[in-house]
């Protein structure tokens, strides 16, 4: 998978920076984020799964490059107690993009998407496609088959391991009852349509686990 994602972090960046060693410096740093030992599921196999959804999706993206870079960078920084990590990943995303050939206006998106990851079931720009589409791509897990689902569930405790059970089960609950109080966990009419009830489902069997 390393070889296809340096592949692919090349193709998509080489256009907008010529200079070889930074681009390659810049993906080391990344592959190292998302291997950090802590991580279990904010992983490249998580980039990977976003990377694949954008090619499927990319006859509908506005600006599929902007959507791309929002894949790479959106879980750059992740320490599970803090609360700043989505601020985090886009000021790193702005550091790299600075020094290429993006417009300004491209580089504001990249930010404005990946700060967007940091509550899901804030209401959305209606008319704003790529950004519901980014949306719905980061929480297509939820709507997995269960034992995949309950994988994820696994993943996401291993990365609170520091957190006691008690107060994770706690934390946990509010954040899968907040989802589901959401009028649509998903804002585009392709991902409501494949993975809503099953999402609500695994969600819910998961709050019943708890």
């Amino acid at each position: 998978m390393l070889a296809s994602l340096a592949a692919r972090w090349h193709r998509l960046t080489a256009p907008l920076l010529p200079d070889e060693g930074r681009r390659t410096a810049m993906l080391e740093q990344l592959v190292a984020a998302y291997q950090a030992p802590g991580r279990h599921y904010h992983t490249l196999t998580h980039i990977q799964a976003l990377l694949e959804a954008t090619d499927t999706a990319a006859d509908q993206l506005q600006d599929a490059v902007v959507v791309e870079l929002a894949v790479w960078f959106h879980d750059a920084v992740y320490e599970p107690l803090r609360s700043d990590n989505e601020e985090k990943s886009a000021e790193l995303a702005c550091e790299f993009l600075a020094a290429t050939s993006l417009s300004a206006v491209q580089q504001e998106r990249v930010a404005f998407l990946i700060e967007r990851t940091k509550d899901h079931t804030l209401p959305q720009p209606p008319d704003d496609a790529d950004l519901l589409f980014f949306l719905d791509a980061d929480l297509g897990i939820l709507g997995a088959p269960e034992a995949r689902y309950q994988e994820y569930a696994r993943q996401v405790r291993q990365e609170y391991r520091m957190v006691p059970g008690i107060l994770y089960r706690r934390g946990r609950r509010k954040v899968l009852e907040k989802m589901l109080a959401a009028p649509a966990l998903y804002r585009t009419a392709d991902y409501h349509a494949r993975l809503e009830a099953a999402a609500r489902r695994n969600l819910q069997q998961e709050l019943r686990d708890l």
